[in-house]
């Protein structure tokens, strides 16, 4: 058997919080790039075919109002929870990755 390692070894190995501060930006990242090609490359007419158009800069979205309240070209609501609670749980474990890395400096 071998002694799991100690002191400096320990604190420079990466941690499953690491893991999942890096799995959720994918995440984040991955849902943004699905919202910005939503918008600007599959719905890039609709500015030249609607009369009531709005625009969302976070996350990115073009949509079409009609007159009975529906929405054309909008985003998917679980491509905005995803986008959203991944960014939400990026600062939360990247912010515990850092205390952890500064109490286990001291």
């Amino acid at each position: 058997m071998t002694a799991p390692p100690t002191g400096s070894e320990t604190a420079h190995r990466p941690t499953a919080l690491r893991g999942l501060s890096l799995a959720s930006l994918g995440v984040f990242l991955l849902s943004w790039a699905l919202c910005w090609a939503n918008a600007y490359v599959l719905n890039d007419d609709l500015p030249n075919t609607c009369g009531d158009l709005r625009r969302q800069s976070f996350p990115p979205e073009v949509a079409c109002a009609s007159a009975d309240g529906t929405l054309t070209g909008a985003n998917a609501g679980g491509i905005e929870v995803l986008f959203f609670a991944s960014l939400v749980m990026f600062v939360l474990l990247t912010s515990m990755v850092l205390a952890l890395a500064a109490v286990r400096r001291k």
